[in-house]
């Protein structure tokens, strides 16, 4: 039955093409799963097995009948943040514990038009505005691979949910790095796509920095989500015409220049992340790349104080407004996010975001896509409050950890996260593959070419 669990959806999909596996079959096993490794990672706020059930039998009449979907029958689990309507939408708060949602999210929608079976929905921290997921209303989740550690935020609930074998697909956001830093953590593939590819609610939609995404355990998985969610909306003025289908995935990155920086500029990357990249940057030397390293003039104190000014304008504006009615029934993490105090103005931080994106523009006029760290720690602890922690030996700011945020204000360049390897703490690493403004392609080819070339990271134990 785990072997059922941990099929990619690409093979579920074939199986019972085939009438080799049946739907129901599949859910059954999924369901398992997770019933026997929940109690520990808490990775689901909402099981929806009876309604899934039920669509895990008309998707065996589809396949019967020749009439199967590109998603038919296979269990996705849902980031809880994307709204269905009627259902719970609490967004890990005491606040808005009970709450109702009066419509469903266009990726939602997409799933369920394709066939997908949403069998539950993903943990988040509050408000998903944190690295790691807990929260007052949930409580903690953990990462399969060490509970002593967290999952990653704010999709921490999607990547733990693959990385445990209770889902095949699942959805994120990412906002500074919410799909990418679970993908890392997890040891699976996220996606964020360039700003406009996958259509959101307002008013986030409007934000550059948001995007909604896929997560998978292959790249293939990934890209097979990524043509499910992707293109135009009509509630979205910023969804991109026309939709975007990726081709089959050769992988073949032979002449292809690729940029590397283990650093991007002065991060302090742990040794274990270290070596993931640079082995992945030999992966891809091997399949037949040139492989350059790179330096870009960026700062940590820059990347901080551009995100600071840009959070604290937009996504730290509407929490501000709940926090100062009522704090009491906040997550700390939460308090602190909404009481920051950037050094800059909004206006003053479009300044820099600006100055921010022009080496990489630059850099990736020479090179075909640049291969990076996707966090500079292999994972934080599964409680921590959003306080400064050690990394690489300096006390700093927690967010100084992950290595995702510059591409949130360079948000129309695509980028996929994925497994470079395992820390000593048994913790995946992951890298980005960081491409041009909207050349998604090329991003998961060169994806698609680590994962074939680099060793699997196996599965985890769910101690």
């Amino acid at each position: 039955m785990e072997t059922l669990c941990y099929l990619s959806a690409t093979e579920a999909h074939a199986l019972m093409s085939r009438r080799e596996l049946s739907p129901v079959e599949l859910l059954n096993a999924v369901i398992d799963r997770a019933e026997a490794v929940e109690p520990r990672i808490n990775a689901f706020t909402e099981r929806l097995y009876e309604s899934a059930m039920e669509q895990a039998k008309a998707a065996e009449t589809a396949y019967l009948n020749g009439t199967a979907r590109p998603l038919e029958g296979i269990p996705v689990a849902v980031k809880e943040e994307q709204p269905i309507e009627g259902r719970t939408h609490e967004e890990g708060s005491l606040l808005l514990q009970g709450m109702i949602a009066e419509e469903t999210h266009p990726v939602v929608s997409r799933i369920a038009q394709a066939g997908g079976i949403i069998h539950a929905r993903t943990t988040t921290p509050e408000f998903s505005c944190a690295a790691f997921t807990h929260s007052r209303l949930w409580g903690v989740t953990r990462n399969p691979w060490n509970l002593d550690y967290s999952p990653g935020g704010s999709s921490g609930g999607s990547g733990a949910s693959l990385a445990a074998g209770t889902s095949l697909l699942a959805t994120g956001s990412d906002i500074g790095g919410s799909i990418r830093i679970p993908a890392s953590f997890c040891g699976v593939v996220g996606f964020k796509p360039p700003f406009g590819r996958v259509p959101a609610l307002p008013p986030f939609n409007l934000d550059q920095y948001c995007h909604d995404g896929p997560m998978a355990r292959t790249v293939a998985d990934v890209a097979l989500l990524q043509n499910v969610i992707a293109g135009p909306h009509p509630w979205d003025v910023v969804s991109i015409r026309p939709k975007l289908e990726l081709p089959p995935l050769t992988g073949d990155v032979r002449g292809m220049r690729i940029a590397l920086s283990t650093t991007l500029g002065d991060y302090l990357v742990e040794p274990d992340v270290v070596a993931g990249t640079l082995a992945a940057a030999e992966a891809l030397r091997a399949a037949g790349a040139v492989v350059e390293e790179v330096e870009l003039p960026w700062t940590r104190a820059q990347i901080m104080a551009a995100a600071d000014a840009h959070f604290a304008g937009i996504f730290g504006a509407g929490i501000g407004e709940l926090a100062a009615e009522h704090a009491d029934l906040l997550s700390d993490y939460t308090r602190r996010f909404a009481g920051t105090k950037p050094e800059l103005s909004f206006y003053q931080g479009m300044e820099l975001e600006g100055l921010i994106y022009r080496p990489l523009g630059e850099l990736l006029e020479r090179f075909d896509a640049l291969l990076c760290p996707t966090t500079a720690v292999p994972a934080f602890p599964a409680e921590h409050d959003g306080g400064p922690l050690p990394i690489n030996g300096e006390l700093g700011h927690y967010m100084l950890g992950v290595m995702t945020i510059p591409f949130n204000i360079a948000s129309r360049c695509p980028v996929l996260s994925v497994p470079s390897g395992r820390a000593a703490t048994g913790v995946p690493t992951g890298v980005q593959v960081v491409g041009r403004t909207y050349d998604d392609v090329t991003v998961f080819q060169v994806a698609a070419c680590l994962e074939a070339a680099l060793p699997g990271i196996g599965r985890p134990a769910v101690a």
